[in-house]
């Protein structure tokens, strides 16, 4: 199988342009097909807060109300998107700027109210994902730049969660394809103490994950991390890695991060 690597990048390097730049560097020197997901930083609440438009967050998430989702799809697949498009121009790496409703890439439900209501937030339909429009870039040396806004297929845009995305794109190519999907984000990895840097736990696998969980060497934040990317593995996705955006490279070789691995 040809490998390809999906990548996604958090708003804590897209709000910080020396490291963005870096990281696309090392971005743009993978080799292989790949496909970068991103995230939206601080961009779409300083806008918002410029409009007067109130945000609400709970438990860390947005509530995207009708005002709130003109922001987001303006900034995020508008103003980040292109600006990385055009970075990664540069580095020659040809990249084509997306969102979810280009080529009918990802299609997603409103999200089901239930204690709280989201408003236009979406999840990913099952076979959501475009997998051969993806397939027609990869055979013609285009780098998909995908923002977090997905649709509905009757004419509505949806906030999608980043990671989300990143995971279903990388089960849905896994059928077709040895996917290494990464998450890179502002630590070396997965740490046994969050306070210190260095502690990375190299490999987690599905029954290492309920150890490190019960006795509280994974602090919260990021449990759904670990979830997400077990949840991949068992799904067919070839390898997860977790790790510092500016250490893709030695991710990408295995030297550095936290891979997350399925053992029967």
């Amino acid at each position: 199988m040809e490998k390809i690597f999906v990548i996604k990048i958090g708003g804590n390097i897209i709000d910080n342009t020396e490291q963005l730049d870096a990281f696309l560097q090392q971005f743009s020197d993978v080799k292989e097909p790949k496909i970068l997901i991103h995230g939206g930083g601080k961009l779409a609440t300083e806008l918002a807060a410029s409009l007067n438009i109130s945000q609400q967050l709970i438990e860390g998430r947005r509530i995207t109300d009708a005002a709130t989702l003109e922001v987001v799809t303006m900034v995020y697949a508008g103003s980040i998107n292109k600006n990385i498009v055009a970075k990664l121009q540069v580095n020659n790496c040809n990249a084509l700027g997306l969102c979810g409703a280009d080529a009918n890439l990802i299609a997603a439900d409103k999200r089901i109210v239930k204690n709280i209501d989201y408003g236009f937030v979406g999840d990913i339909k099952p076979d959501g994902i475009n997998i051969s429009f993806l397939k027609l870039l990869f055979q013609n040396n285009i780098t998909a730049i995908i923002a977090p806004i997905t649709h509905n297929n009757a004419g509505q845009l949806l906030n999608t969660n980043a990671d989300s995305i990143a995971n279903e794109i990388a089960k849905a190519l896994s059928i077709n394809f040895q996917v290494h999907l990464i998450y890179c984000f502002n630590k070396k990895g997965i740490l046994k103490d969050v306070n210190d840097e260095n502690s990375v736990i190299k490999t987690i696998t599905n029954k290492t994950a309920v150890d490190l969980k019960l006795n509280g060497s994974i602090n919260e934040g990021m449990i759904p991390k670990i979830d997400n990317a077990l949840q991949a593995v068992a799904a067919g996705v070839h390898k997860v890695s977790l790790g510092h955006a500016l250490a893709l490279n030695e991710i990408v070789k295995g030297n550095a991060g936290t891979d997350i691995q399925q053992l029967f």
